[in-house]
Order: C-alpha cells, then structure tokens, then sequence
C-alpha cells in the first residue's frame, strides 16, 4: 500500500504557472530569468501557507535548468530538473533559521558559499524563517549578502518582515506575498477534488476557504482532515461540524426573534446552540459578524465585501433591506461590549442570555430618528405627557431706610407673571396679581419669620451680655477638674487617670492651660476637651472660660541613657584620678592611640 501524502505536499506547485494567487510575484520572476537580470538575493515575506517556499524552490529550479521553455518555466526533465525533483540536487542549499540561528550556523553557511558549484550555473541557498537569525548571525551575514560570489544565490523567506534589521533589507530585491483570494483557493480546491475523485459541494469549498483566511496550506489541510472524516464526500452540513462553525440559519432565526421581540424563541434558540456544544463567545463574535455583513450588505458598492456562502448572498441583501442601518450600528455596539467582558464574566449563559434580552428589545428600548446629517436617539414612553410647570414668586432683595427696630434691610416680595404653559395643564395655573395689590396687602409671612429671627438674635446677644463671668480661681478650678475625673473613673474612663496626672495654669480671669506630657495625654485631653469645658463654665459660673492644651516634655521622666566613654575621655578621665600616669607619659614621650 503506498503511503499517504497530504495534499499541500503532494500538489505542491512545481512551475510558476501552477502558483495559486501570486501572478504578480511569478511573472516577474519569470521576466527577470529570460532577461538575464537576477538579483543575488531576494527577500520573500508574506503570511504563512501562501507560497514563499515554494517560489524559492521553483526559483532555484528554472535558473539551473538546461532546457528552459521560451515563458521561463523548468521543463522538468534535464538532469538537473529531475534532482531537483527528487531532493538530490547539490546545488540548493535549505536552511532553516528557526533552529539554526546562531553565528555558527551562518559561518558554516558562509564557507560553503566559497566553492563554486560542480555541476549547472547557480547554487541557491534559501534561509527560511529568517527573522529568526541573532543580530551577531546578521553581521555576519552582511558582508557575504552584499558581495557573493557570482554563481551565489541568497533567496530569504519570513512572515515578520518588520523584524530584519535594514542593513539586510536595503541589499535584497523585496517580494510582498499576498493571501490568497476566497476564490482562487475555492477553484485550486476544486481542482484536486477533480483529481482525487471527492465529491465536494461549492459550498463546502467555501466556508473552507473562509476558515483558512488567505492560507493555501491550511485549507489544503482541512480539506484532507473533514475527507478523511466523512469518507470521500465532502458537503456543508459535516463541513460545518467538523470546523465546529455554527450555522449561518441560526443568526437569521436569532434577528427574526429580534425583530419581533420574541424573547422566550430567543432563549430557546440560544439553548439549542449551547447544547451543540459551542461556547458562549463563538455565538457573540459569530452573531458579530453577521451584523456586520448585514450592515455592509446595506450599500451595494460594499457588497463585494461579503465573503459568505454563495447561497446566503442574496438572503443578506433581502434581510440587511428590511432593517436600519441604526439598529445594526446599535447591535453591534452591544455585541462588542459583550464580547470584551465575556472572558471577566462568572456565569458566561448568563452574559449571553442578557445580550440577547437587549436585543430583543432594542426596538422597543430605543427610536431611531435622523435630522438630517445627524442620528439622535430618544427614549420610547408609553404615551406623550405634558411636562407639570408650576409658576414660581419672583424675590428682589432691595435696601430699606433702617428703622426703629434696628432690622437693617427689608425684603419686599413682587410677584411675576406665571410661566407660559407648553402643553394643557391638569391643574388651572395660579392667578396672577400686579406689584400695586402686592403693595397693599399685609406683610408676607416671609418677611415676619425673618423679622422673628433678628429678634431671636438679638434677644439671644442681650441674655449673653446678662450672664456674670465670674473669674477663675486656681482652687476652685482645680477642685471642678478633679470633680469631672472623678466623674470619668467611676463610667471606667481611662481618660480619668490622666485628668489627675494634667497641670492646671491660669492664664488670665477666663483662660487656662491644661498641661501634660506626652502624645498620649494630649489625645486624652483633646478627646474630652468640649465636655469638661462645658461642666466647667456652668460649674464655675463662667460662659467666656477657654482651655488651651500644651504638651511640655518632662525631663525627668524620660530613660536616662549611659553613653559610653571614647577611648580618649577614658583616658582623660583616668589622669583626673591619677596624675602620675600624665607625668609617667610625658617623661616617657609616649603616644596614646585614641
């Protein structure tokens, strides 16, 4: 039984012509061989599975034919064709940079370079991956890349362009491979259905090409994978379940129970994809996408923008004419919010299902009305209601000639016309009356609940000035604190204690100072110093009694800490005692080391 060989090597381009989707690059390739004008290097770079290998190999191939066609193309059967073909060719050179990255690998590279080839004209040498490179192996590199030998060959390849340094760029021919369009890769995949004898639904082909976003190797791969699963025959329904996509039906039945506001289909709808085993997120980024090919199927110039099943193209077109371009944007506005707090949400059913109540009721939640340019969105009410008004008293504040009573300024009171009603009111307006009636009617009760409170004030000044402020006396001061500690210690205050251990100094008949001696007394004190302040003027009679708080450091309570004595005082110390050691030194002319 001969072995199996997947299709993205087994049909792997061997000319240009067979390159699917990059014609530019090919033909130009193609011109540059018959016109004897090859670079010595070239740079390909592009996404993944669009052919850059392929090229080089193709490439490498044509330029060392020895019977070329007249359009460029290798004729496959030279010896130097068939080698190639058959991987024994010494004049193609592969290295792969992923793994072979380092100064080394590009030494070992470089002294290969140095012998020319022993059989054809050119030795390629094609470095894939090569982003992948240190910047020692590019330096390296650089001298041989700019000046090889005439029959060297340097063909790069990479998906990361933006990661070669420019020294590496700036000495290489530059070819920007493309994805590859849905429909060239639906006609290749065709093709190879033809010839492996698949049956393959159009349909199917697409939604391959669409999973596999521009990348000829991965829908070559798909293609393999779902043929293997469904036995030979390829169509939409085990196409749609072995790439795990949901149906494009069940977004069109979830806008129906949108549309219609029909919450409880909604919900039933969702249960059913969630018991096919698709997450929450792949409904909300799918539903997403739905949207928006709705909204793009809006204006028929972006209809060539739709990439979707040829089937449902024209139920968009009907379906996006039936709806506003207003309620898309706002569908779509949820989704996205949805969708970025799926992954921080603890009940993922829960988020979707709330997603789905919002759309539901988009219509009934939000009236989409357009003034001219401008989009605006207004609440719905059940029913338009006028909004109340209520007509509202004018006051000017105006100065008045003082009066007997000493109440300074008046206040007069105008009253103003009522406010003009915008709709009917359930209530009559009041009635309104001119500044001459005003003038004539008694004073407003306003006016007299003002004139109540100077009155208040000043009678309150006057019972002040009447109080006796008897001055303080230093023993009858200290006998109400100590009456007001004792007060604290028997409700078991720990701020009694240190009521006791407070110093009392007068400052003046009214004042005094309650002194003490650390942080802690001091918040004790403070703490407390509005309530014994308080007992205080109503027990020594005095209402202008001030307490002031000062905190003084008491010297002899603090640790006494014995520093030791340096080597010099100790010695100074014991001369004091013993004079004979000075005169033993001095005698002796000696030195003491401090």
């Amino acid at each position: 039984m001969d072995k199996f060989i997947v299709s993205a090597r087994k049909y792997r381009p061997q000319l240009f012509n067979t390159v699917v989707g990059q014609s530019h690059i090919t033909t130009t390739l193609k011109n540059a061989i018959k016109s004897e004008q090859l670079a010595h290097a070239f740079l390909f770079c592009g996404p993944r599975g669009v052919g850059k290998t392929t090229c080089a190999r193709i490439l490498a191939k044509t330029i060392n034919c020895e019977n070329r066609t007249a359009e460029g193309e290798a004729c496959n059967t030279c010896n130097s064709c068939v080698s190639f073909n058959e991987g024994t060719s010494m004049n193609i050179h592969e290295l792969d940079a992923a793994s072979n990255n380092s100064v080394d690998d590009i030494r070992a590279l470089v002294e290969q370079v140095r012998f020319a080839p022993q059989a054809g004209e050119y030795k390629v040498y094609i470095i894939d991956e090569v982003h992948m490179l240190s910047s020692s192996a590019f330096n390296a590199f650089l001298k041989t890349l700019e000046e090889p030998p005439s029959y060297a060959i340097f063909i790069l390849a990479t998906t990361e362009k933006h990661k070669i340094l420019p020294t590496i760029l700036s000495r290489c021919q530059i070819f920007d491979f493309k994805r590859i369009t849905t429909n060239d890769t639906v006609e290749h995949l065709q093709e190879i259905c033809e010839k492996e004898h698949v049956t393959a639904e159009k349909a199917a082909l697409q939604v391959i090409a669409q999973k596999s976003e521009g990348c000829m190797r991965d829908a070559l791969s798909i293609m393999d994978k779902i043929v293997s699963f469904t036995g030979g025959e390829l169509n939409y329904n085990n196409t749609l379940e072995h790439l795990n996509i949901l149906d494009a039906d069940y977004y069109f039945k979830l806008l129906n129970c949108m549309m219609s506001q029909d919450l409880a289909g909604a919900m039933l709808l969702f249960d059913d994809i969630n018991r096919k085993g698709f997450e929450g997120d792949l409904v909300l980024n799918g539903l997403a996408e739905f949207m928006r090919n709705l909204l793009v199927c809006k204006d028929e110039r972006a209809a060539s923008l739709l990439e979707t099943v040829e089937s449902f193209k024209s139920r968009y077109v009907e379906t996006a004419a039936t709806i506003s371009a207003g309620t898309l944007i706002s569908a779509l506005n949820i989704l996205n919010d949805a969708e970025i707090g799926f992954k921080a949400a603890r009940n993922k059913r829960l988020h979707v299902e709330l997603v789905l109540i919002k759309l539901c009721y988009l219509q009934q939640a939000m009236e989409l009305s357009a003034d001219g340019s401008a989009v605006s969105k207004k609440k719905r009410v059940d029913s338009a209601r006028a909004v109340p008004f209520r007509a509202l008293k004018a006051f000017e504040w105006k100065p008045a000639a003082p009066a007997n009573d000493n109440t300074g300024a008046r206040l007069t009171v105008e009253t103003a016309p009522p406010v003009t009603q915008p709709q009917k009111q359930t209530t009559p307006p009041p009635q309104t009356t001119s500044s001459a009636n005003t003038a004539a009617k008694p004073a407003s009760p306003k006016i007299s609940g003002l004139a109540q409170m100077r009155s208040k004030f000043k009678n309150m000044q006057e019972e002040a000035k009447e109080i006796v402020a008897r001055p303080l006396v230093m023993e009858e001061l200290r006998a109400k604190w100590d009456e007001y500690a004792a007060m604290l210690k028997a409700n078991k205050n720990a701020a009694g204690s240190v009521f006791d251990m407070a110093q009392l100094q007068l400052v003046d008949e009214n004042s005094f100072y309650v002194k003490v001696n650390d942080p802690i007394q001091f918040r004790f004190i403070e703490t407390n110093a509005l309530n014994v302040a308080e007992f205080l003027k109503e027990k020594l009679q005095n209402a202008n009694l001030q307490l002031f708080i000062a905190m003084e450091e008491n010297k002899d309570l603090a640790p006494k800490i014995e520093i030791p004595l340096s080597s010099g005082q100790q010695f100074q110390k014991l001369t004091e005692q013993y004079p004979l050691i000075r005169e033993l030194k001095e005698r002796l002319k000696l030195n003491v080391d401090y």
